[in-house]
Order: structure tokens, then C-alpha cells, then sequence
């Protein structure tokens, strides 16, 4: 050792390791920084780096601000006297963060002789560690404060801790734990935080973090061979809504207006792929598309769905804990599925299929249910495998009850994205027609990162126009006017999840106001034409007609239903709707006056031998037909001489007869309408007028 580096090392400060038991490498200057970004100002930063010494690849430096050994023996001593003194928060709504930082304010304040002098920044240095032991995540805080990190292994003692960066895929960290019983503890701490157990006589655990990361753990050496074990799957704070994922390029507009409009017909589909393709994230932003007036239910081992819908329950499984041969209390997806149908949900969705809870889904969709899921797979072939064999054991009749499937692949971008050179992209839609059956609506282009579609082949399409009574070209039409409705939604910068769940519902009450705009209009021309058409044809009705009254001398056995004139006027009375005889009987019977016998007597029919063979001939309960009156009429009248009216009605001769006989008592000649000539009335009677 030089002179130099003596004075160096006594320069230095002796290090204080305030995680005991884990070892966190120290940044050297050597190293090339690649990134630099802060988690908690100014108390922890992250930086990526890179350096032969260290190997290839990058590496994940976490950066804390360090504590003097004054510092490390006060922060040592709140920590005792919060143990002891703390009480349980009154405050529910209080974060546990906040809790903490207020009961160490009091501490301090307290006991500041015993704890020492310190400046402000000393303090808050002391906070921040106490905060970050107690209600935190110990020494991997700053990592699950990093935004960037999706997935947080463990893997053994004397290994590095791996994070999965969404800028640099799955990178080593400084930080690794060394001893055995420190790394027990700290998962133990773990699994109190998910409200799980997790021993050597329940070695396997997975639960949910407060913050919804899913954790999975294995306890000591009972199944793993390098010790505990565990893997924590970080989800964002504020989920990825459709508007992400078109920004980042995982589907286009069009593809989304499509989900939205099956959505909208209570469709199925499924979402399959492989581990961290991004199945669950794409549900979830999928999940903002449809109505809020829809019921769903969400079932899933552990809850990760958090869709914008107010009308929502969320069902999770349960694992309990058991010794010996007594009944176990468990509650698995099977049973969730089971029940949820007890609950009359538009849509079933499940996180993901993989044992008999398929087969309790798919009977779902048989009674007329919607449902979606995701599964492990890589093709709509080996989706129909796993779901024909199994546990699942779904009878290939039921395959077509799931419409559609998307695959979605992380891949290899052909250039760059906004400074990725990966990322998750559809890769290929299928719709199901039948068992072996299977349409491409829609692929991914590798070449040039786009998305080709062929909508206008959909099967589903033609579904939903056979039930809603919509053309395809209608449909295709709203695809189209959903698309452009899509691509102002991202133009307008919203991205929220929940707004856009509201952009989606206001799209729904445009398009009502639009079609109630349209609806007066129309009510009022119909109104219009009414008026006008229905005087003009009431007025020739009254024209048709004008019939002369008929005496009430008149022989009640004339049947006036034979007369053309008097059927047109029943008929008449309401022209959409005709008078049946039997009505036009009793509408007469109870119109005409009664006839007395001595009208009989001045009235003989008898003179008239043409007419009353006639009507003796026909049956009292048939009526005589209007053409057989016509046929009558053309033998039994003699042609009408020229001056006399060709419009005269029978019915006006007979009282015009009735009318003479009164006169001349039957004896006078009947004069022409000239006066010169005149006939006897047997000859009148003989002619018929």
C-alpha cells in the first residue's frame, strides 16, 4: 500500500451498513454512467451503468444517501423507542408513510437531548430511513420506487438481486443478500404485508403487495435449493389505458375500434400469449371500451384488474392454511366461476385460464354469458389443445362460444419507438368460425411496424348484423367513424383510464342526441302529409257518396244492402276498413222508420213482375252481390231514351212510382216526359219504368 492511498483510506469515513446481512455495492467512478435519475429527492437515485470490471451488460446502481455515525446511532434509536411506543393509527385514511413520518416528528421531539443535534437535512435523512424500514420495502425501497421496474427477483443468497427495466430488459442490481437468516426475515416481512402465511410447513406463497405488485415466494430450503426465493411482479400505479397502448404502437386505432364495437355485442375473446407479453395490461386496457351500463365480474387468483366501471365485483381465490385430514376451507377460480354466474354479469372475466375453470367458463358463454380471459399460448392451435385436454377438458362443440383471440408477442422492434428497441405488439387476431376453423382479421407487419386488417371478411361482423338488423357496410361504417373518433381521443392527450372510460361514454350519448335531433323532424312531415291527404280523400268519399233519402213508404222487404249505391256509402264510412253485410244489416234495421200495414197495401210489388221474381228468387240469408244487381239492372231496364236522365237511380223511379199512384189512384195513364203520348201502367209495369 503507497503513501498515497494511506492517506486516502484516512480521509475516508468508516462505512456504516445500515441493512445488515445484505451487501450493496459502492459506485465507482470508474464506471460509465448511462443513465441518472432520481426515486426520492435527494435521498435515493438510480443509475445505470456500465464497466468491464463489472462484466458485460449493464447494471442498476441504487444510491442512497449515506448515514455519518452519529446519524446511524440516532436513526437505531427512534427505531427502538417507536417500537415500543408507537400505537396503532386512529386515522384510517392516513398512508402508512405518513403515519410513520408524523411518529417519528414526535420521537424526535421528545427525546432531542438523548437523539442529538442535527441540521434539517440531517433529520430528514433520519426520517427517510426510518420510513423506509418500517413502511417500506428495507433495502430494496428505491427499487420499488423506480417507475421503470416491472419484475423484482431473488434468487439465493450471495446472487444479485435482478430487476426487469423497461428501457433495459433484465439487468443485475448492486444489492444481494449474504445472510441466510436476514433474507428469511425479510420474506417473512413480505408475506405479513400480502396477509399471507408462509413457513417450512407451507413453503409455497402468492399473494398481493399493497400496492397490488404480485409477489410469489418459496420458504427456505423445503423446494428450493438455494434458500428462500421470491419474485415480485410491479404493476403501475396508474394502469396502462387503450390510449398507451396505441402511443406506444401495441395496437392501432382500427383494431381498437373493433374490440369496441364486439364489446359493445356482448362478444367473447381471449387474450393469449406468453409470460410478460402483456396479456393482463392489455385487458385491462381493453376493459375501458365497454359501456358503463354493463355488469362484470372479475375473477382471479390475485386481483390485478382494475377496470373503470362503477357496476363491477371483484372475486379472488382463497388458500387456507391446514394440518392434518381436516376440511379444507379453500375457495379456487372454479368455485369463483361457479358463483359469479349467480350474480347475472353481462361479462365473466377471468385473469387467466389454466385448469377445470375453463370448462365452468365456457358453459358461461353456452348460456348466453360474455366472457374473457388470457391463457399461456403462442397460437390459436395450441390455445385449442390446452383447452381440449387436460384439466380443462372443454368439448371441442364449445370452441366457437369464444369468437375471437388476440396474440400478443414482446418482440424485437425493426427501429427504435420512442428509445425502445423492443416492445409488445398484436401480432395476430383471429375469429373463431368453428373447431379447426379459424380466420386472420388481423397481423402485424414486421417490416414496417404497422398493422394490416381485413375487417371487411369478419364473421363476427355478420354476426352482429343478423342480430342488430344492421348491413355490414353500416357496420363497417361505424368501424370506420369509431376509428377517427379513436385517433382524436389520443390527438387530445388524454390518457387516463378513467377519462377515457368517460370520452367512451359520451361518444354513446353524441350519437343518442344525434339520432333524437333527427326525430322531430320526421314526425313532422309524416304530420303534414297526413293533413293533406286525408281531406282530399274524404272529400271524394262524400262526393261517391250522395245517395237521395229513401221514404218511409218504402216496403221494408227491399233489401237496400242489393242496392251498388247504398254498399258504396257503408263501405264508405271508413275507407281502410270495410262494412261487413252483417253490420250494414243491423245498422238499417235499426235507421228505418217501421211500416205500417196501410203502407204496405198502397205500395204492390207485385206490378213490378221482373224485380219480384228477382227478389223472391234470392236467399233471405244471402246477400245479392253488387255485380249480380248490375247484371239485373242491364236486362230488366229498357234503354232510356235520350231525354231522359241516364244517371236515375232505381231507388228514385220507385218513388217516383209510389209518388204517382197516390195521385191517380192507379187509374190515370201515365204520361212520357213530353206529355204527347202516354202508356197504361200494366205496360209500365211490364218495362219497369
Amino acid at each position: 500500500m503507497g503513501l498515497l492511498d494511506r492517506f486516502r483510506k484516512r480521509d475516508e469515513e468508516p462505512e456504516i451498513k445500515v441493512d445488515p446481512g445484505i451487501e450493496i455495492s459502492k459506485l465507482s467512478r470508474k464506471y460509465e454512467v448511462v443513465e441518472d435519475y432520481q426515486v426520492h429527492k435527494p435521498m435515493a437515485r438510480i443509475k445505470i451503468v456500465k464497466s468491464p470490471s463489472l462484466g458485460e451488460g449493464l447494471h442498476y446502481f441504487v444510491d442512497e444517501v449515506p448515514l455519518s455515525d452519529e446519524e446511524y446511532k440516532s436513526f437505531k434509536k427512534i427505531m427502538k423507542i417507536l417500537s415500543k411506543e408507537m400505537d396503532a393509527p386512529t386515522n384510517m385514511d392516513m398512508s402508512p408513510e405518513d403515519y410513520i413520518f408524523d411518529q417519528a416528528g414526535r420521537v424526535a421531539e421528545k427525546y432531542y437531548r438523548a437523539l442529538g443535534q442535527f441540521t434539517q437535512a440531517g433529520w430528514k435523512k433520519l426520517f427517510y430511513y426510518v420510513v423506509r424500514d418500517l413502511a417500506g420495502y428495507g433495502p430494496l425501497h428505491a427499487i420499488m420506487l423506480d417507475p421503470n421496474i416491472e419484475d423484482v427477483s431473488y434468487n439465493g443468497l450471495n446472487t444479485p438481486i435482478y430487476i426487469w427495466h423497461r428501457m433495459y430488459e433484465s439487468i443485475p442490481t448492486n444489492i444481494s443478500f449474504v445472510d441466510e437468516q436476514i433474507a428469511n426475515d425479510f420474506l417473512i416481512k413480505l408475506a405479513h404485508r400480502c396477509s399471507k402465511h408462509i413457513s417450512s410447513a407451507s413453503p409455497l406463497m402468492d399473494g398481493m403487495l399493497p400496492e397490488k405488485h404480485r409477489l410469489a415466494a418459496t420458504f427456505m430450503n423445503e423446494v428450493s435449493m438455494k434458500g428462500s426465493t421470491f419474485c415480485i411482479r410491479k404493476f403501475r400505479a396508474e394502469p396502462f389505458s387503450i390510449v398507451d397502448m396505441i402511443k406506444v404502437g401495441t395496437l392501432d386505432e382500427r383494431i381498437a375500434a373493433y374490440f369496441w364495437l364486439i364489446l359493445e355485442y356482448k362478444m367473447s375473446f381471449m387474450i393469449v400469449g406468453g409470460t410478460g407479453a402483456g396479456k393482463t395490461s392489455m385487458l385491462n386496457a381493453l376493459l375501458s371500451l365497454m359501456s358503463g351500463n354493463d355488469k362484470i365480474v372479475t375473477v382471479e387468483e390475485v386481483p390485478e384488474l382494475s377496470p373503470p366501471l362503477k357496476n363491477w365485483t371483484q372475486l379472488n381465490s382463497r388458500e387456507n392454511f391446514q394440518f392434518g385430514q381436516g376440511a379444507s376451507n379453500s375457495i379456487n377460480i372454479f368455485d369463483l366461476v361457479k358463483v359469479s354466474l349467480r350474480y347475472r354479469p353481462d361479462y365473466i372475466i377471468v385473469g387467466e385460464v389454466r385448469g377445470e375453470e375453463a370448462y365452468t367458463l365456457f358453459q358461461a358463454l353456452a348460456t348466453g354469458h360474455g366472457g374473457l380471459c388470457t391463457m399461456h399460448a403462442d397460437s390459436i392451435t395450441n390455445v385449442v389443445k390446452r383447452l381440449t385436454s387436460p384439466p380443462m377438458n372443454v368439448a371441442k362443440v364449445y370452441i366457437p362460444l369464444m369468437n375471437s383471440a388476440m396474440h400478443v408477442q414482446r418482440i424485437e422492434l425493426p427501429q427504435e419507438k420512442h428509445g425502445l428497441s423492443f416492445g409488445r405488439r398484436v401480432r395476430t387476431i383471429w375469429e373463431i368460425e368453428d373447431f379447426d376453423n379459424y380466420r386472420e382479421v388481423g397481423v402485424w407487419n414486421p417490416r414496417t411496424d404497422t398493422f394490416d386488417t381485413w375487417f371487411e371478411d369478419s364473421v363476427l361482423l355478420e354476426r352482429i348484423s343478423e342480430s342488430s338488423g344492421k348491413s355490414k357496410h353500416q357496420l363497417l361504417m361505424e368501424l370506420d367513424k369509431r376509428t377517427e373518433y379513436l385517433q382524436e381521443i389520443v390527438a387530445s392527450g388524454v390518457r387516463d383510464q378513467g377519462e377515457v372510460a368517460e370520452k367512451i361514454l359520451s361518444y354513446y350519448n353524441r350519437e343518442r342526441e344525434l339520432k333524437d335531433s333527427k326525430k322531430p323532424k320526421k314526425k313532422g312531415k309524416s304530420k303534414k302529409s297526413v293533413k293533406k291527404t286525408r281531406p282530399a280523400e274524404s272529400e271524394g268519399i262524400e262526393k261517391e257518396v250522395e245517395v237521395p233519402p229513401i221514404s218511409d213508404d218504402v216496403d221494408s222487404d227491399l233489401d237496400l244492402t242489393e242496392l251498388p249505391d247504398l254498399q258504396n256509402t257503408l263501405s264508405s264510412e271508413d275507407p281502410d276498413e270495410a262494412v261487413p253485410l252483417e253490420e250494414a244489416e243491423k245498422k238499417e234495421d235499426a235507421e228505418a222508420p217501421p211500416i205500417t200495414p196501410d203502407d204496405e197495401a198502397e205500395l204492390d210489388l207485385t206490378e213490378l213482375p221482373d224485380l219480384q221474381e228477382t227478389l223472391d228468387g234470392a236467399d233471405s240469408d244471402e246477400n245479392v252481390s253488387l255485380e249480380e244487381v248490375e247484371q239485373y239492372e242491364e236486362v230488366a231496364a229498357p234503354p232510356a231514351s235520350a231525354d231522359v236522365d241516364s244517371d236515375l237511380d232505381l231507388t228514385e223511379l220507385l218513388v217516383e212510382m209510389k209518388d204517382y199512384l197516390e195521385k191517380t189512384d192507379g187509374k190515370e195513364p201515365l204520361s212520357d216526359g213530353d206529355g204527347d203520348e202516354s202508356m197504361p201502367l200494366e205496360e209500365v209495369a211490364e218495362t219497369g219504368g
